[in-house]
């Protein structure tokens, strides 16, 4: 899809995309809109049905380097390559506000998730983070329909010196966990290649899961308590949690650079650089 919607905007490439989720009220029919960032600072509202562009924004001055739709739709995030978040309209095409918590560093995951109306202390109709490459992960409360978006929390990950040889450091990468409400999920470079599950409640981590080597690619099922962990090994990790079964799959000729379980929970998708592969999940 980032293929097909590269070729839609000449002379740009699309680096991040995110499907906009489904009404509601349209129970079993798939979303027809993507929003895609792309390396000019834009970020463009995609008809996939009528394969046509709804809507460009602006809201960057450097390359976007991931998207996010708030859960209800509503609202567009995006992170660039200099560290900003942008929080635009794609009712007004306006931006509404600008983050620079993390400025300096390039964002490398964004995604928001609903909660409960005060679960935290905080007024707000969902959370959502933001992590970054140097290894800090910001968690806010929002309610964007009255303006208000609050800091619930900052987490700073160590980390020894960079390895000689090593090209680029592993990504950082952070997920809500579906199963235990109130915990992220957390990989990247660090101290030691593992998982860890950080209690948004106690504001500590609460488990950590051991991994064969640093994480590329990160995923959560919203159905049952499974999480997938892509490396550069060309491996993929499926973690029954908590950890009690582990099955490693080596179907890949690269880096496992993206995984994604589907919302049912049922498949996988993981992507490396010349192969994508679809994954049934089978009930033991």
């Amino acid at each position: 899809l980032c293929y097909l919607l590269s070729a839609l905007v000449p002379l740009q490439s699309c680096q991040c995309l995110a499907w906009k989720p489904r009404p509601i009220v349209a129970w079993g029919a798939e979303s027809q809109h993507v929003v895609a960032g792309y390396s000019d600072g834009t970020i463009r509202v995609f008809s996939i049905s009528r394969t046509e562009m709804e809507l460009k924004m602006h809201p960057h001055a450097a390359a976007l380097t991931a998207v996010a739709y708030s859960t209800e739709g509503e609202m567009i995030l995006s992170g660039g390559k200099d560290g900003l978040v942008a929080v635009s309209s794609p009712r007004t095409g306006m931006t509404i506000r600008v983050l620079a918590d993390h400025k300096g560093s390039p964002i490398t995951v964004l995604q928001c998730t609903r909660k409960q109306y005060r679960d935290f202390g905080v007024e707000g109709t969902e959370l959502w983070l933001a992590a970054s490459l140097d290894r800090r992960v910001s968690v806010w409360a929002s309610d964007w329909l009255k303006d208000k978006c609050e800091l619930l929390d900052w987490l700073s990950f160590p980390a020894p010196a960079s390895p000689e040889g090593l090209g680029s450091l592993p990504p950082s990468l952070a997920a809500f966990c579906p199963w235990e409400p109130g915990t992220l999920v957390y990989v990247g470079f660090g101290m030691q290649k593992e998982a860890l599950f950080y209690s948004l409640h106690k504001k500590q981590v609460v488990e950590k899961i051991s991994l064969p080597y640093f994480a590329t690619s990160l995923s959560l099922s919203p159905a049952a308590c499974f999480m997938a962990v892509g490396f550069g090994e060309r491996l993929l990790r499926l973690l029954r949690c908590p950890a009690s079964e582990v099955q490693d799959y080596a179907g890949h000729d690269d880096a496992v650079h993206l995984c994604r379980f589907a919302p049912s929970g049922c498949y996988l998708l993981t992507a490396s650089h010349s192969a994508v592969l679809v994954w049934e999940l089978m009930d033991s």
